[in-house]
């Protein structure tokens, strides 16, 4: 039954269900002016970061999250802009780019 079911997914193609919502994560707009930013790596520093996204538009805080025992990166952090549009030309142009070796991905943070 499981082998019928990976051959049918094989010959039909990606389900509408999964191709919606690619689109919508590709295209989803932002609401307010902060930035999800994952793939970091562990090795990158605050002012680097903050370096990174600086041509962008006035930055208001951007931050590195790190492990509370460790202090180590957690490979992600936020980066909050003073306008939509600063955030949005700045997910634009760094979404899959290469920072310090690693492919970071810029997405629309979520509220708490």
């Amino acid at each position: 039954m499981a082998l019928a079911s990976r051959f049918r997914r094989v010959f039909t193609g990606p389900s509408t269900f999964c191709s919606q919502f690619a689109s919508l994560r590709l295209n989803s707009t932002l609401t307010f002016p902060k930035l999800f930013i994952s793939g970091l790596s562990r090795e990158t520093t605050d002012d680097q970061f903050k370096e990174a996204f600086n041509p962008f538009g006035q930055i208001v805080e951007a931050k590195i999250i790190r492990d509370r025992a460790t202090g180590r990166s957690k490979g992600f952090g936020f980066v909050t802009y003073t306008s939509i549009e600063e955030a949005e030309k700045a997910r634009e142009e760094m979404n899959a780019t290469f920072l310090h070796g690693w492919a970071i991905f810029v997405d629309p943070a979520k509220p708490r």
